[in-house]
């Protein structure tokens, strides 16, 4: 039981940086730079989640492993995008750290579950 709420807990956790980071992209200047590192930000934040969440369905520890890895990868790259883009302003400046805090955070989870599954 305490295992599925750890489940629910990151599931959700993975779904609200999505959220936030496409709510974040809506806000950043229309530039050229902005739009393509946007689009990219948003297929790697949404890849987290949707990664842990087939993870969770995993038929095998090797399978689980593998998957689990992909959303490292896909949260490090998050954190690659939001360096790239361009904030005009403090206020999304600070929402654009904050975001690359969780998808830091989200890294080191998932790549303490990698070690976990060895």
């Amino acid at each position: 039981m305490v295992q599925n709420s750890k489940c629910y807990d990151l599931e959700e956790r993975t779904f609200k940086f999505a959220e936030k980071v496409r709510s974040f992209v809506k806000k950043l200047p229309k530039t050229l730079t902005n739009i393509e590192d946007g689009r990219q930000l948003i297929n790697s934040s949404g890849s987290t989640g949707a990664n842990y969440i087939e993870a969770n369905e995993s038929f095998s520890k090797k399978d689980f492993a593998m998957r689990i890895k992909i959303c490292r990868k896909e949260a490090k790259e998050s954190r690659y995008w939001l360096k790239l883009v361009e904030a005009n302003s403090e206020t999304l400046e600070r929402e654009r750290n904050e975001l690359i805090q969780e998808a830091t955070e989200l890294t080191k989870i998932f790549g303490s579950m990698v070690e976990k599954s060895k």
